[in-house]
């Protein structure tokens, strides 16, 4: 028998499909699956998901700033470069590190509901749009943008140049423009559709004048313009298009040079006040007066030796250590990474916290979170039981543990069961992760969003930032933790994560995109702490979602068992052996969030940080 070689195999392919086959680069060291070597430096490293705005955060770190300092940099360059995810009319939250103090501090930088909108004024403007829940635009999912506080708490404790240095960068690119890079375009094109005739200034501050844009090279036709506004006279950047947005310049200057008072008792608060009461809008001038972050202590479980934190709810990061709490009990490094054990075992346990997370987690002012009943090692191993190893589950029930609704939460009748989605809200958010470290040992993990798309479609005309639309994460249920209330912060999806080992920092690291966020939380530890990848290999390598799950805003689960999507590098083999345990398996591209990381190591006594940045947006790490 005459044996086919590879080359001939291919030329045949080529011959049978009229195609070239294309096969990924071949690197000399580490996994064949990793987009880059991990980044190494010793005295400050910057991860973020634009590379300029990396680069920002690295000149804000040599002219003497701690990595707070260049956090904020670069959180408000992203905040300009990519308004599809971020911006200053979203929310923050962050875990820092203080190197002096060898001690981890939270902030809880999100935005609570307007006091004027009571629930029953709610379910009278839902029945308007004939809807039961919160819609994604326009009025009703505002609510106050925690970003700027945040700014201001993270500045004042850690701080070391003025607050207007921080901003001076981003004011700068601002004004004289930036180059739209390929998947922020992308998604940018989306806007115009969304936002259709809702009030303000998005068309004015988002998009750009009608006319012919010239392609780049190898640029294919239908990529080489934005989207085409409603009126047909404008359109979404397109790639390489320079944007500027001089009314965000105006506003950055002013939160430089007054503070975080400007914007919540001064002008700015004036002129949202204004367009708000002119528009049909709800949140006032006394909702941001009164608003304030809150300096949290974050909550950790170790995991095989690591102590893996994340901030306590009204976020999901719990969530994440519940999975790592129930996983401890399976040996996942033999069972080998991405095998049908190891894959089934983590998808199961996914749903049972998921189960949890949608009971329990909201505004620990408004409801008892049992944040410690549900980290504890006990409740685990009683949850783990629950895992049939050879049968995917269809319904799971959240855990006895004590909780409960606070008597500030509306009580009125049981509605009816909210509809079902073909895709949760929850998994569609858009949203930055980044992290620094500084000469000094500090480092930051921090996360930012505006939640879903780029917002909820209002732009105050002047102000040159879209309003988020969180309040759209509320349930509608009057007997739920998380039920619309005024004044209470809606369950929030975005989380920054936190490792020390022995008492020392082993990590800041993220993952950023909707109910991804806990899921891919696990997946890079696990890939690192069970399967030994580097630091960089752990956010490239494939991964997997699962969705149609109980969540916090009324949804149930599918009769299913919801589904689990995968990214192609999970073997087909591992795939089919899902689908035989009653996983209802597909693929997917692009719903797997997007990862950074700074881990610390120490060579021959000096301290050297380990940068990484996946491929899935435009990242980079970098440091000097």
């Amino acid at each position: 028998m005459r044996w086919i070689t590879a080359p001939t195999f291919a030329l045949l392919a080529v011959l049978v499909t009229g195609d070239l086959l294309e096969a990924q680069i071949d690197r000399i060291t580490g996994k064949n699956f990793a987009t880059r070597s991990e980044v190494l430096a010793r005295h400050g490293m910057v991860c973020t998901s634009v590379p300029a705005a990396t680069e920002v955060g690295i000149e804000i770190l040599k002219r003497g700033g701690s990595a707070v300092d260049a956090a904020i940099a670069a959180n408000a360059t992203l905040g300009l470069m990519e308004p599809v995810s971020n911006g200053i009319g979203g929310d923050l939250f962050a875990i820092v590190y203080s190197a002096k103090e060898n001690k981890l501090y939270g902030i809880n930088g999100s935005g609570r509901s307007p006091v004027g909108l009571t629930y029953d004024q709610m379910k009278a403007e839902l029945a308007k749009l004939h809807r039961d829940t919160i819609p994604p635009t326009g009025m009703l999912p505002i609510s106050v943008p925690g970003c700027v506080d945040a700014w201001g708490e993270l500045h004042k404790k850690f701080g070391k140049l003025k607050l207007s240095d921080d901003l001076a960068p981003a004011i700068h690119y601002a004004e004289e423009g930036f180059p739209v890079t390929e998947l922020i375009a992308y998604y940018w094109s989306f806007g115009p559709r969304l936002y259709k005739g809702l009030p303000g200034a998005f068309l004015e501050t988002f998009t750009l004048p009608m006319e012919p844009a010239r392609p780049r090279a190898g640029q294919s036709p239908d990529r080489r313009e934005g989207a085409p506004s409603p009126d047909a006279e404008r359109r979404t950047p397109a790639t390489g298009d320079i944007f500027k947005n001089p009314d965000l310049a105006k506003t950055l200057r002013l939160i430089g040079e007054k503070g975080r008072d400007v914007f919540y008792k001064g002008q700015i608060a004036d002129s949202i006040d204004a367009f708000m009461r002119a528009n049909g809008g709800f949140v006032r001038k006394a909702d941001f007066e009164k608003h304030a972050s809150t300096w949290v202590e974050p909550v950790s479980i170790n995991y095989r030796g690591y102590d893996v934190f994340e901030l306590p709810p009204n976020g999901q990061g719990i969530a994440a250590l519940q999975m790592l709490n129930i996983l401890e009990g399976s040996d996942l490094r033999a069972m080998g990474r991405n095998s049908p054990e190891t894959l089934h075992t983590m998808i199961e346990a996914k749903k049972i916290a998921w189960a949890d997370r949608a009971k329990f987690y909201a505004d620990p002012d408004f409801a008892k979170v049992p944040v410690a009943g549900l980290l504890s090692k006990q409740y685990a191993a009683q949850r783990r039981k629950l895992i049939d190893p050879k049968h995917a589950a269809k319904s799971v029930s959240a855990g006895s543990v004590e909780a409960g609704v606070s008597p500030a939460n509306p009580k009125t009748a049981q509605p009816t069961r909210l509809p079902l989605q073909a895709r949760s809200v929850l998994d569609q958010g858009d949203t930055i992760y980044m992290c620094t470290a500084d000469d000094e040992g500090n480092m930051v993990s921090l996360i930012q969003s505006n939640y879903r798309g780029m917002g909820s479609g209002i732009v105050v005309p002047g102000l040159g930032f879209m309003f988020q639309d969180r309040g759209e994460l509320f349930s509608m249920d009057p007997q739920h933790a998380n039920v619309y209330a005024p004044g209470k912060r809606p369950f929030h999806t975005i989380i920054p994560g936190f490792v020390m080992k022995d008492g020392k920092p082993w990590e800041a690291f993220g993952v950023m995109g909707g109910g991804m966020q806990p899921q891919g939380h696990v997946q890079v530890l696990t890939n690192q702490i069970d399967f030994g990848l580097n630091v960089q290999e752990a956010g490239d390598a494939s991964r997997w979602q699962h969705e149609g799950d109980n969540e916090p805003t009324g949804e149930k689960m599918t009769a299913s068992g919801g589904y689990v999507e995968v990214e192609s590098g999970i073997p087909y083999e591992s795939v089919r052996e899902l689908r035989k345990r009653g996983h209802d398996v597909r693929f997917d591209v692009g719903g797997y969030g997007g990862y950074q990381a700074i881990k610390l190591e120490m060579h021959d006594g000096q301290r050297v940080y380990v940068g990484a940045s996946e491929s899935r947006k435009d990242g980079m790490a970098a440091g000097y």
